[in-house]
């Protein structure tokens, strides 16, 4: 059964592989990126895909860190689809150096993205799945946030051990309304 799927920073790496498989398995597909407009060259990419496989994919505004643009690019999705079945949090910068070089404003800009974007999407997403009575939540982490932490990336991981912690609370919270959460955290 086909579903409606919003994937965060799809224009590239993870969310772009992603978005492009679940269109191939016969998913809608709602690719949430910064800058959808058509002279992106993911957007680009994207319409040559669509137009090659005959999929359903879709460019959508959803910068995380924008109210403004999460809740435009939600109300776009519901208003075109009616409903999302599937939210992925993708969305993620990475930084290197040395932790001690980054300014606090540098470090609260990594958790804004890899952290404080996936609540901020939350708040505008969930009272739908929870009037649906469903929904999955994926977060992508980092296996790295789990130890072994390679040096260079402390800001980043960080931030993504912050976003692991809050997934584990949400699912807590989220299971009483029928939404459940998968947390992926792939290696390098």
């Amino acid at each position: 059964m086909s579903q409606v799927i919003v994937v965060t920073g799809a224009s590239s790496g993870f969310g772009n592989m992603s978005a492009k498989a679940l269109a191939k398995a016969g998913h809608i597909v709602y690719a949430g990126m910064r800058d959808p407009s058509p002279s992106n060259a993911s957007v680009q990419d994207i319409e040559s895909f669509v137009e090659k496989e005959k999929v359903d994919m879709r460019p959508v505004a959803l910068n995380v860190i924008s109210e403004e643009s999460l809740t435009n690019g939600i109300d776009k999705v519901l208003k075109e689809a009616g409903k999302i079945d599937v939210l992925i949090h993708n969305a993620g910068h990475m930084s290197f150096g040395p932790s001690e070089a980054f300014t606090p404003e540098q470090l609260m800009s990594e958790y804004d993205v890899n952290c404080v974007g996936t609540h901020r999407l939350n708040r505008v997403m969930l009272p739908h799945m929870r009037k649906a009575g469903k929904g999955l939540l994926v977060w992508v982490g980092s296996s790295s946030a789990r130890g072994g932490v390679p040096p260079y990336l402390g800001p980043y991981l960080a931030a993504k051990a912050g976003m692991d912690a809050l997934a584990v609370c949400y699912a807590g919270e989220l299971t009483l309304w029928g939404i459940e959460t998968s947390i992926i955290v792939p290696g390098a």
